[in-house]
């Protein structure tokens, strides 16, 4: 494998440190939620995000977008939504009497899916498919996606009247499923200050280009993951499958369903990614843990004792992240 270009890769991490301070410029706080989406971007890891409205989900995305000089569309999921509104269609043109591709939304760099579980099941599979497959199929011809591409879904916690709920399978695709919070007092108050303020428009500047995106990617894959770490990761995928193996004899009675290979393969990579934004060529164990809950917590599937005894499964991961422990 070919080395990187160490002074390439260190302007390359003191531009990640550059993109989370321009989206701040419009974007108040959410410095996490930004870190997980480039996270996303840099492995070609797909993000769910969920959180009550309200909390600039839209903005950050599309602020974003703006940082990295990609192409952003942003799709809002109804329950009349058609498959061909996602991705595309045949129109008939009458002037050349044949039929021709129109391509839908879908074919562009950031994709936000706004509640996504609002649409139903054959909407959500055509989005699905273009996220794992990165093409499309318009009528008898097939269209490869623009890279990067990446979808950030939102789902809606509390309003879920009417909703679709994505079948445990299809969340499985997504690489995190990341919890947006409230702002404390503290950026709440600069928040309605900046929107009080009806002339407030901060113009950002772009810091990398799609370039930069894919140089970043190879450089992240450079990153070493030990062999007990690797190991370490597999052993924290099991204990969610067979927590009694490990001492989980209480767990084990809330978990329905472990955590899947993906949940192995993610973890790995999101490590990595938070190794590289550390200036760090190598994983440290708290590179795992840091990453853990977002990549495991949609793959660990609960009972309904588990939803009678208030147990979740943000508690379930720090009960095993703080009982496995890592082989010497």
């Amino acid at each position: 494998m070919e080395q990187v270009d160490q002074d390439l890769k260190k302007e390359h991490q003191a531009k990640i440190k550059q993109v989370i301070s321009e989206v701040g410029k419009v974007v108040v706080g959410q410095e996490y939620m930004v870190n997980r989406l480039l996270i996303g971007l840099f492995t070609q890891g797909h993000i769910l995000l969920e959180g009550v409205p309200g909390l600039a989900k839209t903005l950050t995305v599309n602020t974003l977008s703006d940082v990295l000089k990609l192409d952003f569309k942003r799709i809002q999921f109804t329950p009349d939504l058609l498959p061909a509104d996602l991705i595309g269609t045949m129109i008939y043109n009458q002037q050349k009497a044949d039929f021709e591709v129109k391509k839908g939304p879908i074919f562009s760099n950031l994709i936000l899916a706004d509640e996504v579980n609002r649409s139903p099941a054959k909407v959500q599979s055509a989005l699905l498919e273009a996220m794992q497959e990165k093409t499309v199929t318009i009528g008898e011809t097939t269209f490869k996606l623009d890279r990067p591409f990446l979808v950030l879904a939102t789902q809606n916690p509390v309003d879920q009247e009417g909703t679709y709920p994505l079948p445990e399978a299809q969340v499985d695709r997504f690489m995190m499923k990341v919890h947006v919070d409230y702002p404390t007092k503290t950026e709440e108050l600069e928040v309605m200050r900046r929107m009080a303020n009806m002339t407030f428009k901060q113009e950002v500047n772009t810091v990398l280009s799609k370039e930069d995106v894919f140089s970043i990617r190879e450089e992240i894959n450079q990153v070493s993951l030990s062999e007990s770490l690797e190991k370490y990761i597999i052993e924290l995928v099991f204990a969610t499958r067979n927590p009694k193996d490990y001492g989980l004899t209480e767990e084990a009675q809330y978990i329905q369903f472990g955590a899947s290979p993906r949940a192995s393969i993610n973890l790995n990579l999101a490590a990595k990614a938070v190794a590289f934004f550390n200036e760090r060529d190598y994983v440290l164990p708290e590179d795992i843990k840091e990453i853990a809950d977002d990549v495991m917590n949609h793959r660990i599937l609960l009972n309904y004792e588990a939803e009678a005894d208030g147990i979740t499964t943000h508690e379930i991961i720090s009960r095993i992240l703080n009982k496995v422990q890592i082989a010497k």
